[in-house]
């Protein structure tokens, strides 16, 4: 299920919709640029609609809910369609929730004692976030060693400038962010794929 969702997925886009009408043009300007997947944020009013009206116009692209931080907000994102759920922390009702819809989620931890927490609900994918405040990839590296198992999402912190160096990181999925949300999307999705194709 994971496996299948960053396999062609290397760069995870953080994506605040502020007016449900920018869903369309937003969604629609990555995927010209060649990134086909949305981690849609429920930090807005609107994010609920939103991930429902780009999945319903935008079948092939692959649309999550992000910062999901309780079960009440993740039943609604699946119910809009989201196709996973990320969370900035770590939350057993959403765990639980996604393990009853049969969801891929992936919690946020950066402590050994978070990651534990974690593995013993069953995950071993899970977001690293702020990962430049948390020491990014020197800090996953250090974890990646008590952790074999486990494989990370490091969000925050991290742009075209260092993209390869954590991709290269064998503990590394796929990398999150919203810095090619700045400015010309199409064009900043564009320079992600010709780099990742490089």
């Amino acid at each position: 299920m994971y496996e299948e969702l960053f396999e062609n997925n290397k760069v995870v886009p953080v994506v605040v919709i502020k007016e449900v009408e920018d869903t369309l043009p937003t969604l629609q300007a990555m995927v010209r640029g060649g990134v086909n997947v949305a981690e849609i944020t429920f930090r807005t009013a609107c994010a609920a609609e939103a991930i429902k009206l780009g999945r319903e116009k935008l079948p092939d692209m692959c649309i999550g809910a992000g910062t999901v931080i309780n079960g009440e907000q993740c039943e609604r994102a699946i119910a809009a369609g989201a196709q996973f759920i990320v969370g900035p922390g770590l939350s057993e009702e959403v765990a639980l929730v996604c393990q009853k819809h049969g969801i891929p989620y992936l919690p946020g931890c950066v402590t050994p004692t978070e990651i534990m927490k974690a593995l013993s609900l069953g995950y071993n994918i899970i977001k690293f976030f702020p990962a430049g405040v948390f020491g990014g990839l020197k800090a996953l590296k250090a974890l990646s060693g008590p952790f074999p198992q486990v494989k990370f999402l490091p969000t925050g912190g991290a742009d075209l400038s260092n993209l390869k160096e954590y991709l290269a990181f064998d503990k590394i999925i796929a990398v999150g962010g919203s810095w090619m949300m700045k400015g010309d999307i199409e064009a900043n999705c564009r320079a992600i794929t010709d780099l990742l194709n490089e």
